[in-house]
């Protein structure tokens, strides 16, 4: 329904190009040891998702900016609307981001590879090969 728009991708972590296959080998993000385990290309398309060494680092800053957006709506949530303490707050927040650590990893990652690309229909990407 969705496929031939970047959220699409970035929700479900397929490929960028052909939203076809799972740029992951393991699809549960919180198997921590294969948390980074990708795909060096996809079957479907050949795109490599590494595109030069080092390239996930830039993921780091959308992390970053995930980590404050999910930290800001936690203390919103519990402050003011579930009513904790300050201290009860900022509590949840850190519970919160230590249980959405391995969602947001992946989520950077799909979010920071999909700047790079875009999608291609299936008769656009045989006209490339």
């Amino acid at each position: 329904m969705l496929k031939g728009i970047k959220i699409y991708s970035i929700i479900t972590g397929s490929c960028p190009v052909c939203h076809e296959e799972s740029m992951y080998k393991e699809s549960n993000p919180y198997k921590l040891n294969h948390i980074h385990d990708m795909h060096e290309h996809c079957s479907n398309c050949g795109t490599k998702y590494q595109i030069e060494p080092s390239f996930f680092y830039g993921a780091m800053y959308v992390s970053y900016a995930l980590g404050v957006a999910v930290a800001v709506a936690t203390f919103i949530i519990t402050y003011f609307f579930m009513g904790l303490e300050v201290f009860a707050s900022f509590m949840s927040i850190i519970g919160v981001l230590i249980l959405l650590m391995p969602v947001m990893m992946r989520l950077s990652r799909n979010i920071w590879i999909n700047l790079f690309f875009s999608y291609k229909p299936k008769s656009e990407r045989q006209n490339d090969v």
